[in-house]
């Protein structure tokens, strides 16, 4: 099984989500990503934003995600943790997209 961990922008914050599908949409400029992949908690330790995550794309099958918006893609060996972050106080060493204002998130 390929995992694939993608980040992007989302409304001034970075997600970063892990995926088994990842790939380009039918609908032009938009990646497609499906079959997302989330803690089983077999622990006493749960992670907020990892269940934040998990409450926000519960009844979701696939995101399309503008490619504009998309930081990066690695293929992992691994699930890690999904997180959102808040993009205003993180270095930033990704170069906005020419001819948006504000870059990616639009701002």
């Amino acid at each position: 099984m390929r995992i694939y961990r993608v980040s992007f922008h989302n409304n001034g914050k970075v997600y970063q989500l892990h995926a088994e599908s990842v790939g380009q949409s039918d609908l032009w400029g938009f990646l497609e990503i499906a079959d997302f992949l989330f803690d089983e908690h077999t622990s006493v330790v749960i992670d907020p934003a990892e269940e934040k995550l998990k409450n926000e794309f519960a009844n979701v099958d696939v995101i399309y995600v503008p490619m504009h918006a998309v930081i990066r893609i690695d293929e992992v060996s691994k699930r890690g943790a999904n997180k959102i972050i808040d993009s205003k106080g993180a270095p930033n060493n990704v170069m906005p997209f020419p001819g948006i204002p504000g870059g990616a998130t639009g701002e």
